[in-house]
């Protein structure tokens, strides 16, 4: 087989430079905010690791369990053509593996595409997968999904784009209906889609994921702050911010935030930037909305996609929804 190719739509410099935009952007703004995306330095996503194996976050333990024991099912929904497979937001590629295994039991993936953000990490995945699936084409992209979806590979096989992982519940409403107006975009008709979402249930299942007794949550929304203080040289003293969770009821979505516990003036010397926190003051560090099953259908019907199916866990907290583009 040929040597994976690699689309490469962003390099550290253009990290850098999105860090910065972001970190000014949202802390000279009223509420003061700062995206989700900033806590998943290697530190950081080591944090998530452990936080998913907290016995109160279920969304991990969910999906993957609907991941493992429908995978077949999955890949018989697909049709009985070739696939080629995209993961969004791949990092290992760990949660779409059952169904690249059983899409190559079935002699049916033609080829696999993790599209991340790390370099290094895409590179390290092909590696190791061009062992696993030696019949598989490889390839991977460098990039932001929320801006490089242009960049899917098209080698006018049917392809599946998977978004796992429950993330798509990380964009507020409007970012959700722009995202999925850019995949339809990408794809052509008869390509499949495959979104795992988290489902609305009790709020003190939900309450309780992101509150852990052992802290985790905490210590992984608070590391937005030393990201902050090691990528711009700036002063945040973490240990005096508060994380704090709520659950919206009207809007099924939790709302983490970090709250000063005494007034601070931050210096961001990388960005010549003064910040100044009253007592109780937020910081907005990222929302999850949790989805009817209906709403979310609906959803992607309105942006010309036709649901197809959908699986859940034994305790209907996650879903994994497959729909294709029409």
């Amino acid at each position: 087989m040929p040597a994976p190719e690699l689309r490469i739509c962003l390099d550290e410099t253009d990290l850098e430079a999105a860090l910065r935009l972001d970190a000014r952007r949202g802390l000279t703004s009223h509420p003061k905010y700062l995206p989700m995306r900033l806590h998943y330095d290697g530190r950081g996503s080591t944090l998530f690791g452990e936080l998913t194996r907290q016995p109160e976050y279920y969304q991990t333990r969910s999906e993957r369990a609907i991941l493992h024991d429908r995978a077949e099912e999955i890949a018989d929904a697909l049709g009985t053509d070739p696939i080629s497979v995209i993961e969004l937001g791949a990092g290992r590629a760990e949660k779409i593996r059952p169904l690249l295994g059983a899409l190559s039991r079935a002699g049916r993936l033609d080829a696999f595409w993790p599209f991340d953000v790390a370099e290094g990490e895409v590179r390290d995945v092909l590696l190791e997968l061009a062992t696993a699936y030696p019949d598989a084409h490889l390839g991977g992209i460098v990039g932001d999904f929320t801006r490089h979806l242009a960049q899917l590979p098209d080698h006018h096989d049917t392809r599946l784009v998977a978004f796992l992982g429950g993330t798509f519940g990380n964009f507020t409403g409007m970012e959700r209906s722009q995202f999925l107006r850019d995949l339809r975009e990408s794809l052509r008709p008869g390509d499949w889609f495959l979104l795992g979402a988290d489902l609305v249930k009790n709020p003190d299942v939900i309450l309780a994921a992101y509150n852990d007794a052992a802290g985790v949550t905490a210590e992984f929304n608070r590391h937005v702050l030393y990201v902050l203080n090691h990528r711009l040289d700036a002063d945040f003293e973490p240990d005096n911010f508060e994380h704090i969770a709520l659950w919206d009821n009207d809007t099924a979505t939790i709302d983490m935030r970090l709250r000063a516990m005494k007034p601070m003036k931050v210096d961001l010397a990388a960005l010549d930037l003064d910040v100044s926190f009253r007592v109780g003051e937020e910081i907005h560090t990222g929302i999850s909305t949790k989805f009817h099953r209906g709403e979310l259908e609906n959803q992607l019907h309105a942006h010309g996609f036709a649901p197809a199916q959908c699986w859940t866990d034994e305790h209907d907290y996650m879903g994994v929804f497959l729909a294709r583009a029409i």
